[in-house]
C-alpha cells in the first residue's frame, strides 16, 4: 500500500515541476503597460490551481518564484533576481502563491463545479491584486487610485478572458490527466 501511495505522491510531484516549468517558459514573455507587465503567467496559474489542487498549484507556483528568486530569468522579460521581488512588481510575483491557493481552495470546495472555477479564480485574482498593489504603493509611493489606474484597471479585461479559458480547460485537462494517470497506473 506504502508504495502506491509513493506512486501518486511522484505523479503528483512532477504534475507540480510540469507546471512550474510551463510558467517559468511563458511568464518571461510579456508586454510592458507602463510599470507593469501584461502576461500569461496568470494563465498558467489558474490552470495549475483548477488542475492538481490548491497545495499542488501554490508548489508548482512557489517553484516558480523560488527559481526567479535566485536569478533563472523567468519573470517578465526575461528577468530574474531577488531584486524583482522587492521591487515595485515584486507584489504581484509574490501574489501569485495566495491567488493559487484560493483558486484550488474554492474549486475543491465547491466541488469542481464549472462557476467554482470562476469563482475561485476571481477571488484568487483579487488576492493577487491586493498583494501586487499594496507592494506597488509602498514602493512607488503612488496614491491608490493612481495604483489601481496603474495596476489593475488596464489588466481586468485580459484577466477575464484568461479565467473564463482557464474555467473551461481546467476540468478537461484534470479529467486528462486522472484518466492517463489510471492507465499509467494500470
Amino acid at each position: 500500500m506504502k508504495q502506491k501511495n509513493k506512486k501518486i505522491q511522484t505523479r503528483d510531484m512532477v504534475f507540480a515541476a510540469l507546471f512550474a516549468a510551463v510558467l517559468c517558459a511563458v511568464a518571461p514573455f510579456a508586454v510592458n503597460i507602463g510599470p507593469i507587465p501584461l502576461s500569461f503567467a496568470t494563465l498558467v496559474i489558474y490552470l495549475a490551481a483548477g488542475v492538481l489542487d490548491w497545495r499542488l498549484g501554490a508548489l508548482s507556483v512557489a517553484l516558480y518564484v523560488m527559481l526567479g528568486a535566485v536569478g533563472v530569468p523567468v519573470f517578465s522579460n526575461f528577468q530574474g533576481g531577488l531584486h524583482k521581488i522587492v521591487g515595485v512588481t515584486g507584489g504581484f510575483i509574490i501574489g501569485y502563491i495566495p491567488c493559487a491557493i484560493a483558486t484550488g481552495v474554492v474549486v475543491k470546495v465547491l466541488r469542481r463545479r464549472i462557476w467554482a472555477y470562476v469563482l475561485g479564480m476571481a477571488i484568487g485574482t483579487v488576492l493577487l491584486y491586493t498583494c501586487g498593489t499594496a507592494w506597488f504603493m509602498l514602493q512607488s509611493g503612488n496614491p491608490l487610485a493612481a495604483s489601481l489606474a496603474m495596476c489593475v484597471t488596464p489588466f481586468l479585461p485580459g484577466d477575464a478572458i484568461k479565467i473564463v479559458f482557464a474555467s473551461v480547460i481546467s476540468p478537461k485537462l484534470r479529467k486528462a490527466l486522472i484518466k492517463q494517470s489510471a492507465v499509467g497506473g494500470q
